[in-house]
């Protein structure tokens, strides 16, 4: 009985201890850090996380590698893994990735370590080469630094499970690495402040304009962050300039032009796909193109006049029969609504009407043809549209009318990187979905009239709400 109740003491002294263990105690309790959850459950293989000073991005990081090296990840196969941490220069890594590291690893995880500079019994204020790490699974794990102001030639031969990005690396290092996980199929993860303007990251990860399925990412702000006070997060406010706000609290990406939609919040107007009900269909708008791509998006709009942006089609060089053809397999899988001789409605740029020298025909004729019936009457005036976008995406309350299914990737990539030029005139390059949405939300009626609703009606519209709320 004695032994019994020393053995018990033994383990809940054991149980004491391990609550102060960080990478244990990271994330659990009164305070969860949600967005740093999402991160580590996704299950991409080209992560990245856009945050402010202190939004709790760094650590997300370094947990991410404390947990592939011991084997103790919790949303994923454990393995023995090989990595890389790569920093901007030696001492941002001992100051920053390395000491995040050190404090989440425990140290009888630590097999060895290997210093490029400073003292073994003081790993904190040294330069650390690689650690050796025992691994749950059985057998050891390297986590292995890198510094970008090495030159991408220290980045060759090594075949890696993963690369953590600790702030914004040089292109030719990220293509590198890319290179270092190839074999492996493994994961590339950054975790940054985006203060340098709209570099490569804004366009391959930021807008993904290349729509690769395995790039996701996460902006992270100090409201985010549990662990902020409200008023710490004021007085860190006050003394910066508002583009210093955008990017160091929101972790947004800036130019000195400026966002054309700085309204558009992709985690409020972007949301996951749902069954719309039929009542709910309204029309498709085309933006034409044939060299240029042309764009369509099939629109909703619920009894509360919320507009719904639920399927695309987005194609360069194809003729007009291929498009309409595309359209139709679209209407076909959503069951849109036809006119009584069999033709699906929409509406498209007057341009349309006037005939080129490559056919006898113009482009609303041959959409006749191929069974779309295109109106031209749009309203074109293009800051009246802007103003009418803007009023969706955010009105004078705060609240959003707009809300765009996450598979239309070009319209959200447009609306993301559609910046103001010279002259006070929007840049006008990657607009072919906008200039459709404008069409449609110029042409709506100011005052939409539903009838009085049916109680399948409302048992519709409750079903369907509830699908986008906890989606």
């Amino acid at each position: 009985m004695k032994e019994t109740i020393i053995n018990l003491k033994k383990i809940e002294n054991e149980m004491e201890k391990r609550k102060n263990i960080p990478i244990i105690s990271y994330n659990k309790g009164e305070k969860v850090h949600k967005k740093q959850l999402l991160f580590h459950k996704c299950p991409k293989r080209n992560r990245w996380v856009f945050g402010g000073n202190r939004s709790g991005k760094t650590e997300c990081g370094a947990v991410e590698v404390v947990y592939l090296a011991c084997g103790i990840h919790p949303y994923k196969k454990n393995k023995l893994t090989e990595g890389w941490v790569v920093s901007l220069s030696r001492q941002v890594q001992r100051d920053v990735a390395q000491k995040k590291i050190l404090h989440y690893l425990p140290e009888h995880y630590i097999e060895k370590v290997v210093m490029l500079s400073g003292a073994q019994g003081s790993l904190e204020s040294g330069v650390i080469d690689f650690i050796v790490v025992r691994s749950e699974v059985g057998g050891l794990s390297k986590i292995g630094f890198r510094t970008c102001d090495q030159g991408r030639e220290k980045f060759q031969g090594a075949s890696l499970d993963y690369v953590w990005f600790d702030e914004e690396p040089p292109y030719d290092i990220y293509q590198e690495c890319r290179m270092r996980v190839l074999d492996k199929c493994g994961e590339i993860f950054g975790t940054m402040t985006p203060l340098k303007g709209l570099t490569w990251v804004y366009n391959q990860i930021y807008l993904n304009e290349n729509n690769d399925n395995e790039v996701w990412y996460e902006q992270m702000e100090w409201a985010d962050n549990p662990y902020l006070s409200k008023d710490e997060i004021e007085n860190m406010t006050k003394n910066m300039s508002q583009d210093e706000i955008e990017s160091r609290r929101y972790g947004k990406f800036r130019a000195s032009s400026g966002l054309v939609y700085p309204e558009f919040d992709e985690n409020v107007n972007v949301i996951e796909p749902f069954d719309i009900p039929k009542e709910w269909q309204d029309t498709i708008s085309i933006d034409p193109g044939l060299h240029n791509p042309l764009s369509a998006h099939f629109y909703c709009v619920d009894f509360d006049g919320n507009v719904y942006v639920v399927a695309e089609h987005y194609e360069a060089e194809k003729d007009v029969a291929y498009h309409a053809n595309k359209i139709k397999e679209i209407a076909d899988i959503l069951g849109w609504k036809r006119d009584r001789s069999g033709k699906l409605i929409a509406l498209i740029d007057p341009a349309a009407s006037q005939k080129t020298l490559s056919s006898e025909k113009t482009v609303v004729e041959l959409f006749n043809d191929n069974g779309i019936l295109v109106n031209t009457k749009v309203n074109k005036d293009m800051f009246s549209g802007i103003a009418v976008v803007k009023s969706y995406l955010k009105n004078a309350e705060g609240r959003s009318r707009l809300f765009i299914f996450k598979n239309c990737v070009n319209l959200i990539r447009e609306i993301k990187s559609y910046w103001w030029g010279d002259g006070d005139n929007p840049i006008k390059k990657d607009d072919h979905a906008l200039d459709e949405l404008r069409y449609y939300l110029m042409t709506k009626p100011k005052n939409i009239f539903h009838p009085k609703k049916s109680e399948i009606q409302k048992d519709k519209e409750r079903l369907a709400k509830k699908l986008r709320f906890n989606k």
